[in-house]
């Protein structure tokens, strides 16, 4: 693999002057770190292999030499002319928006085919013919079997968080779909990391790919913070109530979706404008509540490590891990989804004494070194790292009541001892106190 410099500016990147165009009346001026290392190479022709964080620009370094050397052609109906396999539906609503204005600008048809929507109006759609077609793997899956579309004609091919495409089980479909591709075709891999069975994608379809690695510690910024809260177990969800309630949007992670609808439920109960996000919820659904956390109608967005996974959101400055993630991938994953695009943000993990030991050596294998506070639901700590505040209902923090089994991994039910058992009903009893006395 060969290694390139970054280039200066868009100005030397050879795209047509009317996509400079457009990306200058967007405001899309300096090139991020991945683009300018990627593009040249990209725009040649050569196949790429990239290594960047989520939210560091990956859509436009692959988006935009793809559109350039699409352009000018017509798809035949059912054949693409370029492929986007995306890990996530809202991955692929994220890209579609992304490259529409220049797909526009330079006369190339896009199309996005995600499960959860009418596979019928996806079929139509195909059928008038589009050049480049965004996709997740399940859902291209099955058009193809339907012979519904058909990848005969792509010559351009790009996989786009492959590391998560992976990391959901999606490889045995993606090593299908590329079979089906012309070998001689261009590939782009984007990936935070490059290890395991992406390493595999690399070695069964890349050929010779320019190497492009512009992260030290994939999804660990300068401008990201981190830190983890050790609180008491009775005392968690209080915590979470209290972080909930601060001023500006805070997205939220819990384990199960049960977890996610039930802590969803209590925060709107107590004036707070949540929305629960999880793979439950129809596709339409799960759009319209991102909608309404872009545009400030929903302030707290709870939801499961999966459905999250792809989610951009501008100036988002909060993540909160009230159950800590499985290992660190997805601690890398979660966090991806603030401190985007040179933007600060902070990484907040709840962590009970029993939690202590694992999330140590996560974040020891992710390459954090978090910054550690003891605290308690109400205390000026909690709120000077993460603007916590009372609910502005007065919801009561009932410990873990509302909220029996949520933050508990299936397979490891809690076990509570009758001394743990009274001491969180002292806990609860203490908590509820506080509040009514207005702290």
């Amino acid at each position: 693999m060969n290694a390139k410099p970054p280039t200066a500016s868009f100005a030397t990147l050879g795209l047509p002057p009317e996509l400079v165009g457009t990306m200058t009346d967007l405001g899309v001026t300096e090139p991020f770190p991945i683009q300018a290392a990627t593009l040249p190479d990209a725009l040649a022709g050569h196949d790429v292999l990239g290594r960047a964080r989520t939210g560091s620009g990956k859509t436009l370094a692959f988006g935009l030499p793809l559109l350039v050397r699409t352009a000018g052609r017509r798809a035949e109906p059912k054949r693409p002319l370029a492929l986007v396999l995306v890990p996530t539906r809202e991955l692929a609503q994220q890209v579609d928006d992304a490259l529409t204005p220049y797909a526009r600008t330079v006369g190339v048809r896009l199309a996005t085919v995600v499960g959860g929507l009418s596979i019928n109006r996806q079929t139509a759609l195909l059928r008038t013919g589009v050049e480049v077609l965004i996709a997740t793997p399940g859902r291209l899956t099955d058009l193809v079997s339907r012979r519904d579309c058909h990848l005969n004609h792509v010559r351009i091919t790009v996989l786009d968080e492959a590391d998560q495409m992976c990391d959901l089980g999606f490889l045995p479909q993606v090593s299908d779909l590329l079979d089906q591709v012309p070998s001689d075709g261009q590939r782009l891999l984007f990936s935070a990391t490059l290890d395991g069975d992406v390493d595999r994608l690399v070695q069964d379809y890349l050929h010779d790919p320019v190497l492009a690695s512009v992260d030290e510690v994939a999804g660990s910024v300068a401008t990201m913070e981190h830190h983890v809260l050790n609180i008491h177990g009775a005392d968690k969800y209080a915590t979470a109530t209290e972080i909930a309630a601060r001023d500006g949007r805070v997205l939220m992670f819990l384990d199960t979706k049960a977890g996610v609808d039930q802590f969803t439920r209590h925060l709107r109960a107590g004036g707070v404008r949540a929305a629960a996000l999880h793979s439950g919820k129809s596709q339409p659904q799960r759009t319209h509540t991102l909608a309404q956390f872009k545009n400030g109608e929903v302030t707290v967005l709870v939801a499961t490590n999966v459905a999250a996974r792809g989610i951009h959101i501008d100036a988002l400055d909060l993540v909160v891990n009230v159950d800590p993630p499985a290992d660190a991938k997805d601690y890398l994953h979660r966090g991806g989804r603030t401190a985007r695009a040179g933007e600060s943000g902070k990484v907040v993990t709840l962590v009970t004494p029993g939690q202590r030991r694992d999330v140590n050596r996560m974040m020891s294998e992710a390459g954090i070194r978090p910054t550690v506070t003891q605290v308690r639901s109400g205390e000026e700590k909690l709120t000077a790292i993460t603007g916590a505040k009372r609910p502005p209902a007065g919801t009561k923090p009932s410990g873990n009541a509302p909220f029996r089994g949520i933050g508990t991994r299936p397979g490891r039910p809690a076990k509570e001892s009758r001394k743990a058992a009274e001491a969180r009903k002292t806990a609860e009893a203490r908590a509820a106190a506080r509040v009514r006395k207005g702290r």
